[in-house]
């Protein structure tokens, strides 16, 4: 057994001192809100869970040991962990990329129900192993062998391998981000090409709608899809552009296949990368990874149609504690989720809070007193989520 110490933090005060241990916690209630990790550490890798307060505060509740090793960094919208809320199974999906497996964590023990590796040949130790899933399979992007391997999700949080499938990009592109809605898996590749895949009977097949994105042409290769979102009822998927500014696609996917993707211009701030639909689907958040803000954007889930919101000051601690921003969580799973979390890569990395005012067309973006806080595990934190996770 391996016992460590970590601070307690409440919006980056220091609280109490709590003890960690490998095998979990005989802690019981179900439901329970937190806020989780993927630390990505080479050799050691760990999932940290916050307790999320009533105040949107967030508390270190501790960390499980993966018992694989991460890479401290790769992809953006490779999304590292995945979590599932369903009757018997509330878990946590996290993706060891040296090691090329991935761990299913039951939320209730904080105990590793077990590890699973794709095929032999399945590799995401250059960009790490991107995460999607529905109620009956995980899907995993491996990044190095350019592969999405097919995991069947079992009662008790652990994964069992089905197949793979090998991708590839328009122009020679790895796979980078994935989602999935229903029967389709959309997923983009780091080369401004973007495809979908029928999942129906479980392992992905090819729609043969790949196709490069229009962002992509028109700017002539200086943007591309990084991560991809799906509506809740299925009709759009909507693409976070790396790109000089803040640029967002949207490909209308009613018929279950893509469409030419329109682009919709949001403001200055440098990339787009991560983004992540409000719970109401009115507010498309976008982390502007290389500008220290984070972007608000309207968005009218009937039409597709995106316009600009508002966009956040820079966020505490660019370039003297962190680097980049990378992925966004909820903290609620109602209305605009009434505040986002934002991963900050560094080393150590930091987990920001921005508090979300959305009313008669305008909307604010405004850092939370005693934000970031230490995510003191991580030399390179790029993906969180929130349990429960917001439900599609």
């Amino acid at each position: 057994m391996r016992i460590c110490l970590k601070s307690s933090f409440l919006l980056g005060t220091a609280v109490l001192i709590l003890l960690c241990v490998t095998s979990g916690w005989a802690q019981g209630a179900s439901q329970s809100h937190y806020l989780v990790t993927n630390d990505d550490v080479p050799f050691e890798n760990s999932v940290t869970f916050y307790t999320v307060e009533a105040n949107g505060a967030l508390t270190l509740k501790g960390q499980v040991l993966t018992g694989g090793g991460g890479i401290t960094g790769g992809f953006f919208a490779t999304n590292r962990v995945s979590l599932v809320n369903s009757a018997g199974n509330e878990c946590v999906y996290a993706s060891d990329a040296a090691t090329g497996d991935i761990v299913g964590i039951n939320v209730n023990t904080m105990e590793v129900s077990g590890s699973a590796s794709g095929s032999t040949t399945d590799s995401g130790a250059t960009n790490g192993i991107g995460l999607a899933m529905n109620g009956q399979y995980l899907y995993a992007s491996f990044t190095a062998s350019n592969t999405i391997g097919t995991f069947q999700v079992q009662s008790d949080c652990s994964l069992s391998f089905v197949n793979d499938v090998t991708v590839v990009g328009l122009q020679a592109g790895f796979i980078n981000g994935m989602a999935v809605h229903g029967n389709l898996l959309v997923a983009t590749f780091g080369d401004g090409s973007i495809a979908s895949f029928d999942i129906s009977s479980g392992t992905p097949v090819s729609n043969n709608d790949e196709q490069n994105s229009t962002g992509y042409v028109k700017s002539q290769g200086t943007a591309y899809p990084n991560e991809v979102e799906i509506t809740k009822d299925g009709h759009f998927a909507i693409f976070g552009d790396t790109s000089t500014s803040t640029t967002v696609e949207v490909s209308d996917i009613s018929t279950g296949r893509l469409n030419t993707t329109v682009v919709y211009p949001l403001g200055t701030a440098i990339n787009s990368s991560n983004i992540l639909l409000s719970p109401d689907e009115t507010l498309l958040y976008i982390s502007n990874t290389q500008g220290a803000k984070i972007t608000a954007a309207f968005f009218d889930k009937t039409t597709g149609k995106l316009s600009p919101g508002c966009t956040s000051g820079s966020l505490r601690g660019y370039s003297s504690k962190w680097s980049y921003l990378a992925g966004l969580a909820l903290d609620t799973n109602a209305g605009t989720g009434d505040a986002i979390y934002v991963a900050e890569f560094g080393s150590p990395s930091y987990i920001a809070m921005v508090e979300v005012s959305s009313s008669g067309g305008r909307c604010s973006l405004q850092e939370f007193p005693g934000s970031p806080i230490s995510d003191a595990s991580s030399l390179g934190l790029l993906s969180i989520g929130t349990f429960p996770p917001r439900d599609f």
